[in-house]
C-alpha cells in the first residue's frame, strides 16, 4: 500500500497520508483550510513496513482505506512545570 506523505507549514510536526500524491480530493476542506499548503515529503510503502515514527501502522492503513487520509498531530506538550511540582510534592492527585 502506497502512501503519499505531506507536512504542514501551518502546524509543526503535523502531517497528511494520502493515497496518491497530490490528490486531496477525499481530505474534507476544513482540515485542508487548518492544514495549509501541503508540503511534500516522500511516498512510502506501508505493507513494508512493520511501524511508523509517530503513527501506529494499523491506524493509518485503516484511515487511509475508509476515508482516503490520514491526520497524523504531534503529541501533547508536557506541562514540565507540573511534572516537577507533582515529583517534589508540591502537588497531590
Amino acid at each position: 500500500m502506497l502512501t503519499a506523505v505531506y507536512k504542514s507549514k501551518k502546524k509543526a510536526d503535523t502531517f497528511l497520508f494520502v493515497e496518491k500524491r497530490d490528490d486531496f480530493d477525499k481530505v474534507p476542506e476544513p482540515l485542508m483550510a487548518m492544514f495549509g499548503q501541503p508540503l511534500y515529503v516522500m511516498i512510502i510503502n506501508l505493507a513494508k513496513r512493520e511501524h511508523l515514527g509517530g503513527s501506529d501502522l494499523e491506524a493509518v492503513k485503516g484511515a487511509l482505506s475508509d476515508q482516503g487520509y490520514y491526520l497524523q498531530l504531534p503529541p501533547p506538550e508536557q506541562n514540565l512545570l507540573s511534572q516537577l511540582r507533582k515529583e517534589n510534592g508540591v502537588d497531590s492527585d
